[in-house]
C-alpha cells in the first residue's frame, strides 16, 4: 500500500512539474514573440530615419526593410542590416540626431529579444523538456547577431 502512495506523489510531482515548466515555456515564447515584433518594429524605424535623411544609403534602407523578420527567416533581414550598419559606418561626419536615436532604439530591442532567446533556449533544450516535448511544435527561436 506504501508503495502505491509513493508512486501516486511521484506521478503527482512529475505532472506537476510538467506543468508548470510548460507554462513557464509559453510565457518565455510569448515574451521572445513581443521582444521580437519591437526589433522589427525598431529596425524599421532606423531604417526610416536613415532613408529619409540619407539619400545615400536609401536603397540599402528600402532593401533592409523589404524582408520581415520571421522565425526561420532572419538571416535574410542579418545580411540586409549588415550591409545599411557598414554603409552608414563608412559615412563621414556626425550622423544625425534622429539616427543616433533609432540606432540606440535598436541595441536595446536587439538585447532584448537576444536574452529573451536565450532564455527560451536555455529551458527549451534541457534534456527532460525535450524528452517530454514540452516546447510543443513550436520553432527554437534564433539569435540576431547583426554587428560585423
Amino acid at each position: 500500500m506504501i508503495w502505491w502512495i509513493l508512486l501516486a506523489v511521484l506521478v503527482t510531482s512529475v505532472v506537476l512539474w510538467a506543468y508548470f515548466t510548460a507554462q513557464r515555456l509559453n510565457r518565455l515564447h510569448i515574451r521572445t514573440d513581443a521582444a521580437l515584433a519591437a526589433l522589427q518594429a525598431a529596425l524599421d524605424r532606423r531604417v526610416a530615419v536613415a532613408a529619409a535623411l540619407l539619400p545615400e544609403v536609401r536603397e540599402l534602407a528600402c532593401a533592409a526593410e523589404e524582408r520581415p523578420l520571421a522565425h526561420g527567416a532572419i538571416e535574410e533581414r542579418i545580411a540586409r542590416e549588415r550591409d545599411l550598419s557598414a554603409a552608414l559606418a563608412r559615412r563621414e561626419g556626425e550622423p544625425p540626431a534622429q539616427l543616433v536615436d533609432a540606432e540606440v532604439r535598436v541595441q536595446l530591442a536587439h538585447r532584448f529579444y537576444n536574452d529573451a532567446v536565450a532564455d527560451t533556449r536555455a529551458l527549451r533544450l534541457r534534456p527532460l523538456v525535450r524528452a517530454l516535448r514540452l516546447g510543443g511544435t513550436a520553432p527554437l527561436p534564433e539569435f540576431f547577431e547583426y554587428r560585423t
